[in-house]
């Protein structure tokens, strides 16, 4: 039960399930808040100073959805979306807005707890900053967040650059989807690997439409590689 009293933010409109997370995170020791409506819980994040925040998508005042956005527009504290829905179109977008992982209900406690975990373990590890990655015309700028092909800048969302990125710092070789999914949305647990082919359409839209030849290849029942060819 290491975990240096991390400070945890719990959004979620029904009391009973979030006493029920709440109990369980602080018997893990981490210390636990709850706000029931996504204003609260907005003013919550913008006031206090969180390790992390749990929130739910269907909240009363704001929805979830609008929490990550504006969160997101002021820190990077790592959020671990809750929600009933089911729907792939709603785990793209709360994942696109900047929620760092998803867990649909019900959940097994244990789950939810091991995401926690997984996300203070990947915010423990140093990013190596390589500055400026190319291969042929592309260029990305990891400084500047930038990524541009034949010097025009690729608009590309948050999580779009962080698969490109991911892609880039391994090409030649061939990631599977659970390695990227790991990687980048950082499940725990072996889940929603489709997530993982929406958005290599996205960016093969945006990369290899402007690309000089194709750039992403998909390495049939195994993943997906970047390729200087």
């Amino acid at each position: 039960m290491v975990n240096n009293q991390k400070k945890i933010l719990i959004i979620e409109d029904e009391k009973k399930i979030a006493r029920f997370i709440e109990l369980d995170l602080k018997h893990e020791g981490y210390k636990v808040d709850i706000e029931y409506d996504g204003r609260s819980g907005l003013n919550s994040i913008e006031t206090g100073d969180y390790d992390l925040v749990l929130l739910d998508i269907m909240l009363p005042g704001l929805n979830g959805m609008e929490v990550c956005r504006r969160v997101r527009q002021f820190t990077d504290t790592p959020i671990i979306m809750l929600t009933a829905k089911d729907d792939i179109t709603d785990k793209v977008m709360g994942l696109d807005l900047g929620a760092n992982d998803y867990v649909t209900k019900p959940f097994a406690i244990e789950e939810l707890l091991a995401r926690v975990r997984g996300v203070f373990r990947r915010a423990e590890i140093p990013v190596k900053n390589t500055n400026i990655i190319f291969i042929k015309n592309l260029i990305m700028n990891t400084d500047t967040y930038e990524v541009k092909i034949n010097n025009e800048i690729v608009d590309l969302t948050k999580r779009e650059y962080e698969l490109l990125e991911y892609l880039l710092k391994n090409k030649q070789i061939v990631l599977t989807r659970d390695q990227i999914l790991q990687s980048i949305w950082g499940y725990d647990y072996i889940a929603d690997t489709n997530i993982v082919d929406v958005y290599i359409r996205y960016l093969r839209m945006k990369i290899d439409s402007n690309y000089d030849g194709k750039l992403i290849h998909t390495v049939r029942g195994v993943g997906y590689v970047i390729k200087d060819e």
